[in-house]
């Protein structure tokens, strides 16, 4: 074991601050990351203030998580000191079922998270990305290119693949019309990516405010959702929706979009469940679905996808001591469009 520093909560009601803690030494299938940057989720924040019920107590976040590697162990053949490195959301599962066979191990029930899961190699709990340092098995590191700003990078280890994984599983390609609900730190990324795959791409968002970013980030509509006469126009015209929105809205809108067999995947978490209407989706055969994360693999293609095209996360860069002043500002929207902590400033905590 080493010593390392990070920045944790110890209760729902408690700020970040500083935390001294201990990693695993690295064993022979294992490679250690000294941080430069991490991501800050919307699901940190569901974590550290245990809206989901389940959370670890102290609680490290971060799983977006971009670095460089400064030991492996004997096994490792991909990666070797000096080398950029990536973690996501995921840091072991069982490798064994069927999810895991398929390379879709976001869907392994014995799943390992970044952070807020047990750890067998410690047997206390996995502590995430607001960290110095971080060890994790080889097969789930990702190698991060060099030709992209590595904290803005950063990102695309949660919101890219999120949005990445959809729009690849229901096979958006050039000439598909595209919908993106929501433009935040999910559907900037959205609008940028489906864009590089070559859709026709509306976003719809309840911010007039928005329309010219949205189509700086590449969208070539913008409608108002609450205009009901813009929605209107758009009935049954799109083949594909994205629906990144956590707050509470209605579904019901957005299938009446959909032509006949399209789909509209949830990606973001609602804290409540959101009433679905059976007409919309029995008349046009459409179909509503949900996405989480994608597998080691796919992430790793979008990686290289996002490299190829040069995209990256439009970010703020903050010291680690304005953790707590940037979850409050992400709950009010006001960020564009996703925080990233420069580990950096974590020396002298």
């Amino acid at each position: 074991m080493f010593a390392t520093k990070g920045y944790a909560t110890h209760g729902a009601d408690q700020p970040l601050k500083p935390f001294s803690f201990d990693r695993r030494d690295p064993t022979p299938r294992d490679v250690q990351i000294d941080i430069l940057f991490c991501g800050i989720c919307h699901t940190d924040i569901h974590f550290v203030r245990n809206e989901l019920g389940n959370t670890i107590y102290p609680c490290v976040p971060g799983h977006e998580i971009v670095g460089r590697v400064v030991k492996v162990g004997r096994e490792v053949k991909n990666f070797k000191e000096g080398d950029l490195a990536g973690v996501g959301c995921l840091v072991d599962t069982c490798q064994t079922c069927p999810s895991c066979e398929e390379n879709l191990e976001q869907f392994c029930d014995d799943k390992v998270l970044t952070y807020n899961s047990e750890d067998k190699h410690t047997g206390g709990v996995t502590y995430g990305g607001y960290s110095a340092s971080i060890v994790v098995d080889q097969d789930f590191v990702l190698r991060i290119s060099d030709k992209l700003d590595l904290a803005a990078t950063a990102p695309l280890l949660c919101a890219g693949i999120t949005t990445y994984s959809p729009l690849r599983h229901w096979k958006v390609t050039k000439g598909k019309k595209v919908g993106v609900v929501g433009l935040g730190g999910l559907g900037h990324m959205a609008v940028k990516i489906a864009n590089a795959f070559g859709a026709e791409v509306t976003l719809f968002t309840t911010s007039p405010g928005k329309t010219a970013d949205a189509k700086r980030l590449g969208a070539h509509d913008v409608v108002l959702s609450r205009d009901d006469d813009g929605m209107k126009q758009r009935a049954k015209s799109l083949d594909f929706i994205i629906d990144t929105v956590s707050a509470k809205h209605d579904l019901n809108a957005y299938l009446e979009l959909l032509k006949r067999d399209g789909t509209l995947t949830q990606v973001g978490l609602p804290p409540e469940p959101l009433p679905v209407a059976a007409f919309p989706l029995i008349f046009y055969r459409r179909s509503l679905a949900g996405s989480l994360i994608g597998g080691l693999g796919e992430t790793q293609e979008m990686l290289d996808f996002c490299a190829e095209h040069g995209i990256t996360s439009d970010i703020e860069l903050i010291a680690i001591d304005k953790i707590n002043e940037a979850y409050e500002r992400m709950l009010k929207s006001d960020v564009k469009y996703r925080f990233v902590i420069d580990m950096a400033t974590l020396k002298g905590k």
